[in-house]
This record gives C-alpha cells, structure tokens and sequence, in this order.
C-alpha cells in the first residue's frame, strides 16, 4: 500500500514538473537562452507544489487521531520554510534583474562590495539555520509519537522534492544534510 502511494505521489509530482515545464515552453515570448536556467515557477505554482508535498508527507505518515494533534506544528513550520525560500528566491531574481537592466542601459553597476556579500551569505545562512530549528522543534512532539515504520516515512517523505538536478530532496534539507 506504501509503494502505491509513493509510486502516486511521484507520479503526480512528476506530471505537474511536466505540465509546468510544456507551459513554459508555449509561451509567446521566448526570452533569451542564457535567461532559460531552470524552471520559473509562480507563487502559484510554488504555493500548489508545496500543498501537494505537504499532502503526501502527511499521506505517508497515516497519522493516528492522537498524533494527529502535533501535525498543524509541522505543517506551519513546512510552510515557513517554503515561504522564506520563495522570498530569497524572488529577491535574487530581482537583484539579477536589475543588473541585467543597468547593463543594457549603460549603467554598468559594480558588483556588491565582497564584505557585503559576505555579511550577506551569513544573514541568509543564520535565518535559515532557524528556521530549520524551528521545523526541528515543531516536527519533535509528532516524530517521538511515531512508530519504527512512520519514523522511517516520515524522514523519506521529508527529504521528498523533486527539485531538478537534486533528485527527490527537499530544499530545506540540503543544507542539513551537509551538516551531518
């Protein structure tokens, strides 16, 4: 029963990367080549794919009604994650954005000082350090209610993505996994 809902779950996640991806590809406006690096995704489209992964880790659990109670922590703490994840994502596209537009314009900007960079990396880094934490301390009280056979679905289907390049790996554990 487990392998036919992860096989659904793959499947659908797969489909809609599909459907997303030959939607891209229809689009009247086809920007240049170096512009085509990887998927551009909407808020909508972010915000439907982390639904759907959020569905399928709770799907995979078949939480009972007293564990029940310790998921709205999880799924708040997910959602955070993925939502500071869309926010550094949209602030990059911008900053790109707007150097590509002083380029053209003749208004060849320097590169961010390095130390800013620097403080910059670091400031990204310690927020998502915490908010790792946070899904860390959220996902506890469920984790220690979870039987051997949940225990090991539940770190499965956390690391569940289906980011291009990365495999089936969520992006917020990337960079805890790097950790170990």
């Amino acid at each position: 029963m487990l392998k036919k809902a992860l096989a659904a779950g793959t499947i659908a996640l797969t489909l809609a990367g599909a459907g997303i991806a030959l939607a891209q590809n229809t689009q009247t406006q086809t920007p240049p080549a170096r512009e085509m690096r990887g998927p551009r995704f909407s808020a909508e489209d972010a915000a439907a794919l982390t639904d759907a992964r959020i569905a399928a880790l709770k799907a995979g659990l078949k939480l009972t009604p007293d564990q029940e109670k310790n998921w709205p922590a999880v799924e708040t703490a997910i959602r955070d994650l993925a939502k500071q994840r869309a926010d550094r994502m949209k602030q990059f596209s911008d900053r790109i954005k707007e150097r590509r537009e002083a380029r053209r314009g003749g208004n060849a900007t320097n590169a961010p000082d390095t130390i800013a960079r620097l403080r910059q990396g670091a400031d990204a880094m310690t927020t998502r350090a915490d908010s790792l934490k946070k899904l860390a301390d959220a996902s506890e009280p469920l984790y220690k209610s979870l039987d051997d056979g949940q225990k090991h679905r539940f770190a499965m289907l956390l690391r569940m993505g289906g980011q291009a390049g990365h495999g089936f790996r969520h992006h917020w554990m990337r960079r805890a996994d790097n950790a170990r």
